[in-house]
């Protein structure tokens, strides 16, 4: 048996997708902190209970056994920018952001996809975490599209195409008439066209020993040359504490070097990053000659068009 590796552990408890919030809680004397959290879950409908965990290390752990109050602000596919910004660690994490104030003056971000008021419950020792779990008494189901985070990126929801069953007990004419206008409807066919498309081309990729995101990483930082951490952040869609574990991994592979610190940190490609990031193109250009070869450059113009036309 191999020794338990944390890192492992952690990046294989990444292929659980989960949402992302910001949980956040006022003291009574004023004091107001909110952290990014993707460990929220549910725990009971009678009463309505939830829980999420914070590191026992973390410096907002006063913060929250003092709060009367905690609120989750469960973050809409479009705020990155707030799990971010609260994943980092600030003097006022609260200056320039849009919010009001719930029970408890626990700070209620807007926009969200959901928010759930709660009073402190219990808190239970969860190893190198307290687990806290609140008791709801007030929430908000706006219904944007949530945020997802998953194998250490951030991703969104896409539904589900479903599944043609083996044994239809169906009519005849029900199943052809469902044929028919699922055939007819694009953003169907678009769903079904990509998942085909990835169910194909992500082995090659993840052939090469990378993680998607860590694939992503070398072919951006290809193109720009170099690029500051956050920009690059940014531009994949990648928690903070991902990127760096990330990073690790590129440098250990002696892709990747990084120069200076904090706020100017940037990074560059070595020579062996530039041609790991050059066969990561290949496998991509090669994959999208085997499906879309078989069209006339006048079709893939059309295609093209129609594609941005609906972005």
């Amino acid at each position: 048996m191999t020794a338990f590796d944390p890192k492992a552990f952690r990046r294989a408890l990444g292929n659980f997708a989960t949402g992302v919030t910001v949980i956040t809680a006022c003291t009574p004397d004023g004091v107001k902190t909110g952290v990014t959290a993707n460990s929220f879950n549910s725990v009971s409908l009678d009463p309505a209970l939830v829980l999420w965990s914070i590191m026992k290390t973390s410096g907002s752990v006063e913060i929250f056994e003092q709060a009367s109050h905690f609120a989750v602000n469960i973050l809409a596919a479009d705020q990155i920018n707030l799990s971010n910004h609260f994943a980092r660690p600030s003097d006022d994490k609260f200056a320039g952001v849009d919010y009001e104030s719930g029970f408890g003056n626990a700070p209620l971000l807007r926009d969200c996809a959901a928010r759930f008021q709660c009073e402190n419950y219990q808190r239970l020792d969860g190893g190198d975490h307290w687990i806290l779990i609140g008791k709801v008494v007030a929430f908000d189901d706006i219904g944007r599209a949530p945020l997802l985070y998953h194998a250490g990126a951030y991703s969104a929801v896409i539904p589900h195409a479903g599944a043609k069953p083996k044994n239809p007990e169906a009519n005849a004419e029900g199943i052809e008439k469902n044929a028919q206008r699922l055939h007819d409807n694009l953003y169907y066919q678009m769903l079904q066209g990509v998942k085909r498309y990835q169910n194909s081309y992500q082995p090659l990729q993840l052939a090469t020993g990378l993680r998607v995101i860590e694939a992503r990483m070398l072919m951006t930082l290809n193109d720009f040359g170099s690029l500051l951490a956050r920009e690059l952040e940014e531009r994949i869609g990648m928690p903070d504490q991902d990127l760096h574990a990330a990073l690790e991994t590129l440098k250990r592979k002696e892709w990747l070097v990084v120069s200076g610190e904090g706020k100017d940190e940037r990074l560059s490609l070595t020579t062996a990053g530039i041609e790991q990031a050059e066969t990561l193109w290949q496998i991509a250009q090669e994959r999208q000659q085997q499906v879309f070869g078989q069209f006339s450059a006048d079709e893939l113009a059309a295609f093209r068009k129609v594609l941005n036309a609906i972005q």
